[in-house]
């Protein structure tokens, strides 16, 4: 249930002010922000193509090679449990890496642009 909470005296809107559309364009073509895509991207992109490589190998593998997945490797477990299992660590030593890149290299190029925004509204 939301409550009507009535703006203040004078009309005017609480919260900080927001850059008008013409500062977001602006800021879109600054060269700052080009490096910041450029960081992104750079990282993002090839380890996108390449997870989505490592899974299609893995399903044509097991598709495909049924007998090389179903090789045993060690007691019951057998090639395809290490290759899905691996697709599970891969995974989160993805989004681990990319927690650590963006952290250390995203996050400060976008505070920068963040706090350049605010300042000028």
């Amino acid at each position: 249930m939301a409550t009507d909470v009535p703006p203040p005296r004078g009309g005017a809107e609480t919260g900080p002010a927001q850059p008008t559309t013409e500062q977001f364009l602006a800021e879109q073509e600054s060269e700052e922000f080009g490096e910041l895509r450029h960081a992104h991207r750079s990282f993002a992109f090839p380890l996108t193509i390449g997870f989505i490589a490592w899974y299609l190998l893995y399903v044509l593998l097991s598709n495909y090679a049924g007998g090389f997945m179903d090789t045993k490797v060690v007691g019951n477990i057998n090639v395809a449990l290490v290759f899905g299992l691996a697709q599970f660590l891969t995974t989160f030593l993805i989004a681990w890496f990319y927690s650590r890149y963006a952290t250390t290299k995203l996050d400060p190029k976008g505070e920068a642009i963040k706090s350049r925004m605010e300042a000028d509204v």
